[in-house]
């Protein structure tokens, strides 16, 4: 049956509801970005004869590649005091990514939370004024979206020079209010290396960066941050899926 694409609102965007979608995409067909992994693979010969074929897969965190620095990420938001870590992604043992309920339980390891538990639909991608259920927006990061949170304390003027930069580059972005920040400002990413994602334990990372306030130096060192991980999502979904107001299953790389 053909599904109907949803309509992106122009900007400013008014707040919608996350659109159900009737599957989920197979986290093993996505073509990937070529220019955004690098893939090694070492083949051996064992003593006996026997020759096997091992597949080797490098995740890099693009360090040098020239889309974007991790020491040159670390060193601007530390200029701009935002506390910056990486996490291993978790997910409890027995139980997979997503959540029966917008109200579940999600046993998130960072707050925001930057990778993990999440419903299965995720919301169209935007920038909204009124706070979307994070459980929707952990979904946005899985397939490679970087968020922007804010506190209810942060200054009208502020949150429109956040609007200013996700409207920069909308693709892959996402804009929300998030309670718990009160006057502070917050960036998110969760990325992984697609070939092993959901094997034996295997998640991901996830990234959380926290600042007082959106200052012109935070704002530099969001843009450092979205180059680094942006389109970097565990399922390999790629960015060219992450328009503007989509939420279907189809294609439209």
């Amino acid at each position: 049956m053909a599904k109907k694409k949803p309509r992106t609102p122009p900007p400013p965007r008014r707040v919608q509801a996350p659109k159900q979608r009737p599957g989920q995409r197979k986290q093993s067909a996505p073509a990937l970005d070529m220019g955004m992994r690098h893939r090694a693979v070492l083949y051996g010969v064992s003593a006996a004869g026997f020759v096997g074929l091992i597949a080797v897969v490098l995740w890099i965190a693009l360090s040098g590649s020239g889309v974007g620095s991790t020491k040159k990420l670390a060193q601007e938001l530390a200029t701009a005091n935002c506390t910056f870590r990486t996490v291993t992604a978790y997910v409890p043992k027995g139980e997979g990514t997503h959540v029966p309920s917008l109200t579940s339980n999600d046993h998130w390891n960072t707050d925001p939370p930057s990778n993990g538990q999440h419903y299965p639909i995720w919301a169209p991608w935007g920038f909204y004024t009124q706070a979307i259920n994070p459980r929707y927006v952990v979904h946005n990061q899985e397939h490679g979206g970087v968020v922007v949170w804010w506190g209810p304390n942060v200054a009208p003027g502020t949150v429109q020079k956040l609007r200013d930069w996700y409207l920069a580059e909308p693709t892959g972005s996402f804009g929300t209010p998030y309670p718990k920040l009160g006057s502070k400002v917050a960036i998110t990413a969760w990325t992984g290396d697609p070939s092993h994602y959901q094997y034996n334990g295997y998640y991901g990372q996830g990234h959380i960066a926290i600042c007082p306030s959106y200052t012109p130096a935070a704002a530099k060192a969001f843009t450092e941050f979205r180059k680094v991980y942006r389109g970097h999502g565990p399922e390999g979904i790629p960015l060219c899926d992450d328009e503007p107001g989509d939420s279907s299953t189809k294609s439209s790389c």
